[in-house]
């Protein structure tokens, strides 16, 4: 990374699992929380011609660059289009070269800068404090089950044997703090990739428990999550009640193997390889069954080019992923733009680690309206009634900090 400065003085921010990066001239930098503030250089994407560009963009910063993408740039990669109504209407991607960097690890914190060091950083919005408006669920019970039974037939027929289908919860005039209420949603409910996005009046808040794929060297990893029950005070009966849930682990191993397929596309032959299937692993609030698949990236493909033959991740898809994507942009009544997208960051030799834009608060400051999606698998054993009731315990957390935050 050419032309950083050490810095004494103290956006996006992104926390992972514990990774390390190489900055210039510093030695490698081993981190568990990324802060990124300012805009040295930057690349948004509204276009196919604009993807062209980032790849090109990329190679060529040789630098430390943080963004996303939305779930829309689907459009671009598999020719799709969406007609839905997107409420808070982040772009199909953006990318930025940082002004500032702050890197905090077990070591500390490290601050690095390129240029002017501003004297003083906003992360929040305008708001002093916070007003909830109505809650506007765009789904009752009843019109859930009923898609749900319309995505069903699709499966009897052996259109697809799997789908994410989201419902779209929220609040309109309402005004919140976005960087206080990031900072509620990770006290209420902390995830090892949660995220906080702000630009132009567009926020996105996240508690992400997912990762969808990271690049470290020429190793590809990428870890699906399928299958979800409540925690609760006998968990480990909970636990091995969601192992043993025959419906949980089907969805589990059908994206799984969707994501060997997509990193296959990549992969050197042979490669590809599940090292974790069906793993359970507790968060604050419920249990999830996570798979981990890993390859070698070829050397004739373009690191971007191993997340979009991936993209988007299966486990907000479906099965086979492009028909399950219509079906999504039929039944559901609104346009996921970065939910269901993936945030993160590459180092200059272009290694990269993304998430999936789960579990996650987003505000459009203009308009005043707050969405905070959530979904579930659905297969031909799916209850609707059930895949409801999931959807609702996904959206608890997030619901009941913004009400807490409004106080």
């Amino acid at each position: 990374m050419q032309g950083w400065v050490r810095s004494s003085s103290c956006v996006v921010q992104i926390s992972v699992q514990s990774t390390e990066v190489k900055i210039v001239p510093a030695p490698t930098i081993k981190f568990s929380t990324l802060v990124g503030v300012g805009v040295e250089d930057e690349i948004i994407g509204t276009g196919w011609g604009d993807l062209k560009k980032l790849r090109k963009w990329l190679s060529d910063k040789d630098d430390l660059v943080l963004g996303y993408f939305s779930y829309e740039l689907k459009n671009l990669v598999e020719n799709l289009e969406s007609i839905n109504p997107d409420r808070i209407a982040f772009p199909l991607f953006h990318f930025f070269v940082p002004r500032m960097v702050y890197f905090v690890g077990s070591d500390g914190l490290e601050c690095y800068h390129h240029g002017e060091i501003p004297n003083h950083v906003d992360l929040q919005g305008s708001a002093k404090s916070g007003k909830v408006g109505c809650l506007k669920l765009q789904q009752r019970k009843e019109e859930y089950v009923n898609k749900v039974q319309k995505l069903q037939k699709h499966i009897q027929l052996g259109d697809i044997y799997e789908v994410n289908y989201c419902v779209e919860h929220g609040f309109e005039e309402t005004i919140i703090d976005p960087y206080r209420l990031y900072q509620e949603l990770q006290e209420a409910s902390p995830a090892p990739f949660s995220c906080y996005v702000a630009h132009n009046g567009k926020y996105l808040m996240s508690s992400s428990p997912e990762r969808f794929m990271r690049k470290s060297g020429n190793t590809l990893v990428s870890q699906p999550m399928k299958g979800t029950n409540r925690k609760t005070a006998d968990n480990e009966t909970q636990k091995a009640s969601l192992r043993n849930d025959l419906k949980e682990v089907a969805e589990n191993v059908m994206i799984t193997d969707l994501v060997r397929n997509d990193l296959s596309k990549s992969a050197k032959k042979g490669s590809v390889k599940v090292d974790e299937l069906c793993g359970i692993y507790e968060f604050e609030h419920v249990n999830q069954m996570i798979s981990k698949v890993s390859a070698v990236l070829r050397d004739d493909v373009h690191p971007l080019d191993a997340i979009l033959n991936a993209f988007p991740m299966g486990s907000m898809t479906g099965a086979p992923k492009i028909r399950a994507m219509e079906l999504i942009d039929e039944q559901e009544n609104f346009s996921r733009g970065l939910y269901s997208g993936a945030v993160g960051y590459f180092t200059p030799d272009l290694d990269f680690d993304f998430n999936v834009v789960i579990r996650s608060i987003l505000y459009n400051e203009q308009k005043k309206v707050v969405t905070f999606p959530t979904g579930s698998a659905i297969t031909i054993n799916s209850d609707p009634e059930k895949e409801y009731d999931e959807c609702m315990l996904k959206a608890e957390v997030m619901r009941k900090v913004l009400l807490n935050h409004a106080k």
